[in-house]
């Protein structure tokens, strides 16, 4: 190999499963497509993992021992080193109810078992292009609203908004297309990529975690009844 021609820097990836062998299948089958993995057994080895090694992406179980998955996830959410983080769900809890609660919480997506390995996968490597998505320009402004999508950071005139990356998405898709009401399924397919009505109630949360960040300003987000949301246009 040219040692002038700089390796691939390859994406990590951390697999929270109590069970070896779905965390070997699921390391296996990462590792085979490229990128490198690291396992946690048990909910407090994957915070301490999650937050020494900070992945690029967290496979997280969520029957786990020591501390249950969703608890885990609202700790790496609480913490600025993986409060970004992309996460994917993977659990055996498959009622519409504990998709809805996982993606309520701010996952980025849900899987359950048993699953496919190509599936697990393609999920993968979708959640992480959504998460590398930055379109030219690197910034956007909106009326009093500024977004750097390079770093994720939105600003309110000089304030820092502290998002999560589904709630800058969302926002920022609202921005970008300011004064034109977007239906609910638009909202689902561009930031979560569901389509299924089923998950209005996961935007919805989320619509109103964003507007009591926004403060004072929460009324330039407004509801459009029987379509969706509308950010209100720069007067």
């Amino acid at each position: 190999m040219d040692e002038n021609i700089p390796e691939r820097i390859m994406q990590k990836i951390l697999i929270v499963e109590d069970e070896p062998d779905i965390a070997e299948l699921v390391s296996f089958n990462l590792q085979r497509a490229g990128f490198s993995t690291i396992t946690a057994h048990d909910g407090i080895a994957g915070l301490d993992r999650a937050w020494s090694e900070e992945p690029d992406l967290i496979i997280l179980d969520l029957m786990l021992p020591g501390k249950d998955g969703f608890a885990v996830f609202k700790e790496l959410r609480r913490d600025s080193r993986t409060s970004r983080t992309p996460v994917i769900m993977l659990t055996a809890r498959a009622q519409t109810e504990d998709r809805i609660k996982g993606l309520e919480a701010g996952a980025d997506d849900y899987l359950t078992k048993p699953f496919s390995p190509k599936e697990l996968l393609l999920r993968t490597q979708s959640v992480l292009r959504r998460s590398a998505d930055t379109p030219s320009p690197t910034r956007y402004a909106c009326g009093k609203l500024t977004f750097d999508k390079n770093s994720l950071k939105c600003f309110l005139g000089k304030e820092r908004v502290d998002l999560t990356s589904i709630e800058f998405k969302l926002l920022l898709y609202l921005a970008e297309r300011s004064g034109t009401p977007q239906s609910r399924g638009d909202l689902l397919r561009h930031v979560w990529g569901y389509s299924e009505d089923i998950y209005s109630r996961t935007l919805d949360t989320h619509m109103k975690r964003v507007r009591k960040k926004l403060g004072d300003d929460a009324g330039i987000v407004e509801t459009v009844r029987g379509v969706g949301y509308c950010l209100r246009p720069p007067s």
